[in-house]
């Protein structure tokens, strides 16, 4: 293949990855037509019978035992390291992390939050259904099990039914209900049946399920997926809501009434998508934000003017400086200019010994020993003598 032709298939590739310009006409939900009706009625009858042939322990707990007594690990041994990980396809937290990143990424494009919303709805369908309907039979696996041809029913067990069957179904086959053509849709179909039945079939082979458990994982998970339409008007208004509330947050952070912590954190995530940015009136910009270049330069402000405070003088001061007195007086109509303060420089500190020794007046200290009386007068005697 020439260079030529592999640039414009690369160049279709990319823009098909890029956002689009805005929300595409053509995406239609689904709704609940007859064979859909036709199709959750078999279903729900089926999910039903299997429960009852459970409860009675009737051949299909025959055939659970069987197949525990064959042990199909101990058969084929090499399966075991590669099925230990194709089983996680059917466990809640890789699984839905994997398909959330893809649906994001598709509400990016699409302008829609309805992926995420069908996913999020169709997570807490398959929650409450299987969850409610493990607790109430409690029945234990083939690893806990106490008593041989039982059905293992309230027993405080909870695998009935698989779990990890009903995940993979749900999951994988929420792609396929979001399909936007006919052909994705008939692919991705394929390709979640595909991995929901070797989930299914892992947790046989791995001894962690009963056969009637995985049957009925896989009924379980396709009843959500055949409702999800009756559902579809509760996703429309949980979109309607939450974009009626970014409007509401970006109003209110557009007009400054958020505190300007909670801007910072609010502002990346109201402007994903690239079509709302804070446009800031203040006079000047905030902090830490970059200064455009090519932007008018705004005037300065007016120059505080410092105005002289008065300060009351003591009257020996304002006797001593009456040039600074007669200076600090205003004149009409003129305003003295403010001076910068002056700092004087201290006196140079002078150690004891440096210091002009100062003889009080009146001292009683005797006198030098260099200066000698004057000749013709007598010494005075000492008192006391």
């Amino acid at each position: 293949m020439r260079t030529d032709q592999i640039l414009p298939r690369l160049e279709r590739v990319f823009a098909r990855l890029d956002r689009e310009p805005e929300r595409p006409a053509h995406l239609q939900t689904p709704r609940m037509s007859r064979h859909r009706v036709v199709l959750l009625g078999a279903t729900l009858g089926f999910y039903l019978a299997i429960v009852v042939a459970v409860l009675a322990t009737s051949w299909l707990v025959r055939l659970d035992w069987q197949i525990m007594f064959f042990r199909p690990y101990e058969q084929w041994p090499q399966l075991h390291a590669f099925l230990d990980y194709l089983v996680v396809l059917g466990q809640r937290g890789p699984t839905a992390v994997m398909v959330a990143a893809w649906l994001g990424w598709r509400s990016w494009r699409q302008h829609t939050l309805r992926p995420l919303i069908t996913l999020g709805v169709a997570l807490l369908l398959l929650n409450i259904t299987v969850g409610a309907v493990k607790l109430g039979l409690g029945r234990l696996g083939p690893h806990y099990a106490t008593q041989i041809g039982s059905a293992e029913l309230f027993a405080g067990g909870d695998i009935f039914p698989s779990g990890h069957t009903a995940n993979a179904v749900v999951t994988w086959g929420i792609l396929a209900y979001l399909a936007s053509t006919t052909v994705t849709r008939r692919v991705l179909s394929l390709v979640s049946a595909v991995v929901s039945l070797s989930v299914g079939a892992t947790t046989v082979y791995l001894g962690t399920h009963w056969v009637s458990d995985v049957l009925l994982g896989w009924l379980a998970g396709l009843l959500v997926l055949l409702a999800l339409p009756w559902f579809e008007p509760l996703i429309a208004r949980a979109e309607a809501y939450v974009f009626d509330l970014r409007a509401r947050l970006r109003s209110l952070v557009e007009a400054g009434q958020v505190p300007e912590a909670l801007t910072g954190l609010l502002v990346p995530v109201l402007s994903a998508g690239g079509k709302w940015r804070l446009e800031r009136t203040a006079e000047e910009p905030s902090a830490g934000q970059p200064v455009q270049a090519g932007a008018p330069a705004q005037a300065p402000g007016p120059v505080p003017v410092a105005v002289p405070v008065p300060v009351p003088v003591p009257a020996s001061a304002s006797a001593q400086a009456p040039a600074s007195a007669s200076a600090s007086v205003q004149t009409a109509g003129h305003q003295p200019a403010v001076r910068p303060a002056v700092h004087l420089a201290g006196r140079p500190h002078l150690i004891r010994s440096e210091r002009t020794p100062l003889t009080p007046a009146g001292s009683r200290r005797p006198a030098h020993a260099e200066r000698a009386p004057a000749r013709g007068t007598a010494p005075r005697p000492a008192t006391g003598g």
